[in-house]
């Protein structure tokens, strides 16, 4: 629940940014901005949440996060300058970066070596609410204004924040299993999962550069901004359906196979939509929502093979503070790109990016195989 909630109001910015473009005025670099604000603050304390939990408990942390980032979209709703606004989506960033290490680490340390489908269930769960909450949002923004349509996803994130509070189990501190590390952490472990850090962040820059940029393709493709919800949700629901895929496909036929496929057909499906009429490219984004998130499934189970023995927790901190850290400056890059050459080039290039993670993948390979991973 935590997972679907977060990562849903991570993403219900994409649905916010055609609205706040004609409030507010704002180019694609500043619209990119407001998101990058959101992601970095989120990207910022990924650690120091961990350590926060180590003095409170991983419950207190997680249930005072959700509330802090519920409480920020409500105070987003009430903001009336571009300044407020900013502050109030720092201030929800900085409640999400609670969730994804205290979460992740806890999976991985209730099931040791079988948390890669566990890991895998859990990111479904983000997918979930990447769907869910935008496209609600997206339904709220066709009877009332943004500003009330944000204040009712607040008291939904507070309700979930008490949740939280009164029932996610406490799960105690065990060691880690010796199989996590290793084989992979005293020589694969160190350049390994810094190459898997390197193109998890690439992969991220990807999908969130083509997140940003494709509610305005679509609706210069006559797509209404009461749809734009309803798109996003067939992404986010290709997405979820690439956890379980590329999951159950990373385990037959590897990880360096799997990332191959995904991102060579996330390359061609940017291309595809960006140059197909509107209907056929709703079509394809359920599939390109596939390939886009069935790559950060089979990088997030490749997390404790590569870690070092006893830090996967850590570990799992640094590669999402790298992943949202490029999930909060790839747009803003983007989007600059997007400012000086157009809305098509800046997309190509979110292709060509998808391009270059092929030949690392290739690198990466050695190092899985060393660690007993699905190589």
């Amino acid at each position: 629940m935590a997972h679907a909630l977060h990562d849903g109001y991570t993403d219900m910015i994409y649905v916010l940014l055609p609205v706040w473009q004609t409030e507010f005025g704002l180019g694609y670099g500043a619209l990119a901005m407001l998101r990058g604000i959101y992601a970095g603050t989120m990207a910022c304390l990924q650690l120091a949440s961990g350590r926060l939990a180590q003095r409170i408990g991983s419950r207190a942390t997680l249930a005072l996060g959700t509330l802090l980032a519920a409480l920020g979209y409500g105070a987003a709703g009430m903001s009336g300058s571009l300044i407020g606004l900013c502050v109030a989506l720092a201030v929800s960033g900085a409640g999400s970066s609670t969730q994804h290490p205290l979460a992740s680490g806890a999976v991985s340390r209730v099931y040791g070596r079988d948390a890669r489908g566990p890991l895998g269930v859990y990111n479904f769960a983000g997918d979930l609410g990447k769907a869910a909450l935008p496209a609600a949002l997206s339904l709220l923004l066709t009877t009332v204004a943004w500003r009330p349509a944000l204040w009712a996803m607040s008291v939904a994130g507070c309700l979930a924040a008490v949740s939280l509070a009164l029932f996610l189990p406490t799960i105690a501190r065990k060691g880690e299993s010796k199989h996590q590390g290793a084989a992979g952490g005293k020589h694969a472990g160190a350049p390994g999962f810094r190459l898997l850090l390197s193109i998890g962040v690439l992969d991220t820059a990807v999908r969130m550069g083509l997140l940003t940029f494709l509610p305005f393709l679509l609706r210069a493709k006559g797509l209404s901004d009461g749809m734009q919800g309803t798109a996003l949700a067939l992404v986010f629901i290709g997405g979820a359906a690439g956890k379980f895929a590329c999951g159950w496909l990373g385990q037959r036929v590897g990880v360096t196979g799997t990332v191959l496929v995904t991102e060579g057909a996330t390359a061609a499906l940017i291309l595809a939509v960006l140059w197909c009429p509107l209907m056929p490219a709703l079509v394809l984004l359920p599939i390109l929502g596939v390939m886009l998130n069935g790559t950060s499934s089979v990088l997030y189970g490749s997390v404790p093979d590569l870690a070092a023995p006893g830090d996967t927790e850590r570990a799992f901190a640094w590669f999402y503070t790298g992943a949202i850290a490029s999930g909060a400056a790839a747009p803003v890059a983007y989007g600059l790109l997007g400012d000086h050459f157009g809305v098509h080039l800046a997309t190509v290039a979110t292709a060509m990016t998808a391009v270059v993670i092929v030949p690392m993948a290739l690198v990466l390979r050695p190092y899985l195989h060393r660690a007993g991973a699905p190589a």
